[in-house]
């Protein structure tokens, strides 16, 4: 069955490591036929003063030059250029230029700062251990995701990892459901498409993002679900792709959507 990555990260990125043509390669080999190319959109110093979790606003140009040759290079490959951007609620403080945003193939709109604050950073993880934090962290996290997804007005395609607070193996004391379905709503109003991340799987929480239940969630809203494998080295790129095939497909999902050039959509039945 055909594979897709919709979600990788470079050595633009500072927490990454491998160049686009090692991606390429890597995927190349394990017979991808779309990989997208989402490094972090830069962020302000006040949210990367070490300039670790975002590209460079200076090397942009030499990103974008990157995968353009890599496309041209692989003609075979549907090769993406795009980037994966941080929803910062009213603490944005970036002023965007909409022919930069028209360049980008595809965005990923994501929650990783909950009121400033990196939730998901192994470096920043004390405030989890806080009595009572968990479940007011998952709650302005569902908030801001549902603000995010929601808000028609902002450039995202694909909302990433929507259940990233898991992360750490957190778990709120409440029932998720009400969440899933507000996540869910949020989502289809907003006409966003939604990942099946599979680097979920390698972290604390030991499961693909989004949580099994959520996945039904937005299958039973009808909302559109792509595969990412979140790869931060060229080894991981193409990993449990087909495992995120067969959980889609037991979610109730039918196809795998695609993005592809121009913000057009493509489908690949889960004939699994």
């Amino acid at each position: 069955m055909e594979l897709v990555n919709t979600h990788c990260h470079t050595g633009f990125c500072g927490h990454a490591e491998g160049s686009v043509q090692e991606y390429v390669d890597e995927a190349a080999r394990a017979g991808i036929s779309t990989l997208a190319f989402t490094d972090h959109f830069p962020l302000s110093a006040a949210f990367d003063p070490d300039d670790y979790l975002s590209v460079l606003r200076k090397d942009m140009d030499a990103y974008r030059a990157a995968v353009m040759a890599a496309r041209e290079a692989t003609p075979q490959m549907e090769i993406l250029f795009g980037v994966e951007m941080d929803y910062l609620g009213a603490l944005e403080d970036r002023a965007f230029d909409q022919a930069e945003l028209d360049s980008f193939d595809v965005i990923l709109g994501s929650v990783h700062f909950v009121d400033g604050w990196p939730f998901d950073d192994p470096a920043q993880r004390d405030r989890w251990d806080e009595p009572g934090a968990v479940d007011g962290i998952w709650r302005r996290y569902g908030e801001l995701w549902c603000e995010a997804a929601s808000d028609g007005a902002l450039r995202f395609d694909i909302m990433s990892h929507p259940d990233l607070a898991k992360k750490f193996g957190y778990l709120p004391s409440f029932d998720l459901s009400a969440l899933y379905d507000q996540m869910a709503d949020a989502a289809r109003a907003g006409g966003r498409m939604i990942e099946l991340n599979t680097s979920g799987a390698y972290y604390a929480c030991a499961e693909p993002f989004p949580a099994p239940d959520l996945l039904r969630a937005f299958a039973r809203a009808g909302v559109p679900c792509t595969v990412g494998t979140d790869a931060h080295a060229p080894a991981n790129v193409a990993r449990d792709i087909e495992k995120g095939y067969r959980l889609m497909k037991a979610a109730g999902y039918n196809c795998v959507t695609v993005p592809a050039r121009g913000g057009e959509r493509r489908s690949i039945p889960l004939d699994l």
